[in-house]
């Protein structure tokens, strides 16, 4: 029996992959974060399955549920918001089932700043004003972050930031931004991303907080910071298509 870890996107439930959809069909039982999924995801899941939200588990919790249906001889749906690859405990929940000598596979999903950037139509990598992106978060109530990983050390880049899990600390983290990228540096917050109560918030490093607080945000919402994120933005023809530039036949 196998646990599957399925990146379920940012909730909608047309934005998982045809991977993930085969999987939660075959899977007689599937746990999911009830905080960040839009209920119909779980539409996909078999007629019967067992359903459980792990909003209020803990690792223990969650990780006996993994094997009481696998020992009872049942594949399992392991729904992840967004990718596996980015802030879904992936790492601590499969070293525990590797102990316990239990099988696993991971299927990706859309990252929850992939289904930002779409909703507000913006490539964050943009020619000569900015070819990184740093997808980070930052520490309140919430795992240490390492000292090197200081939010002020990926400022200093200019790279177009993608901070998740940092909400209720707009503010703050606006007020430490200002000195490398100004205050005019646009900023775009996306709540929910392709829920039908999504929102799009857009300001600038100097007015994204009040905006933030007045529209009462406290979790499932990513903040996105970079000159990349302009309307209009100006920039210049990327080499690889540019019109001018010399190609082999």
């Amino acid at each position: 029996m196998t646990v599957h870890f399925i990146g379920a996107g940012p909730g909608a439930a047309d934005l998982l992959t045809l991977r993930a959809v085969a999987l939660l069909q075959k899977s007689p039982v599937c746990l999911y974060a009830g905080t960040y999924l839009d209920p119909e995801v779980l539409g996909h899941c078999a007629p019967g399955a067992e359903l459980i939200d792990t909003q209020h588990l803990d690792l223990d919790q969650i990780t006996e549920h993994l094997v009481r249906a696998t020992e009872s001889g049942k594949d399992v749906a392991r729904l992840c918001s967004g990718d596996p690859s980015l802030y879904s405990a992936l790492t601590e929940q499969t070293r525990r089932l590797d102990a316990h000598g239990i099988a696993w596979d991971v299927t990706p999903g859309v990252p929850a700043y992939a289904a930002a950037a779409a909703l507000l139509g913006t490539e964050l990598t943009v020619p000569e004003v900015v070819q990184s992106v740093v997808l980070t978060r930052t520490q309140a109530r919430s795992t240490a972050m390492p000292d090197t990983e200081a939010l002020v050390n990926f400022a200093a880049t200019g790279a177009t930031l993608v901070l998740h899990l940092a909400i209720t600390r707009i503010r703050t983290l606006a007020a430490e931004l200002v000195a490398d990228y100004g205050p005019d540096c646009p900023v775009a917050v996306v709540y929910r991303a392709s829920q039908p109560d999504q929102l799009i918030l857009r300001g600038t490093l100097a007015d994204i907080a009040d905006q933030v607080e007045a529209a009462g945000l406290r979790q499932a919402a990513v903040i996105l910071v970079g000159r990349a994120l302009a309307d209009p933005v100006s920039c210049a023809q990327s080499h690889l298509s540019d019109p001018a530039r010399v190609r082999d036949r």
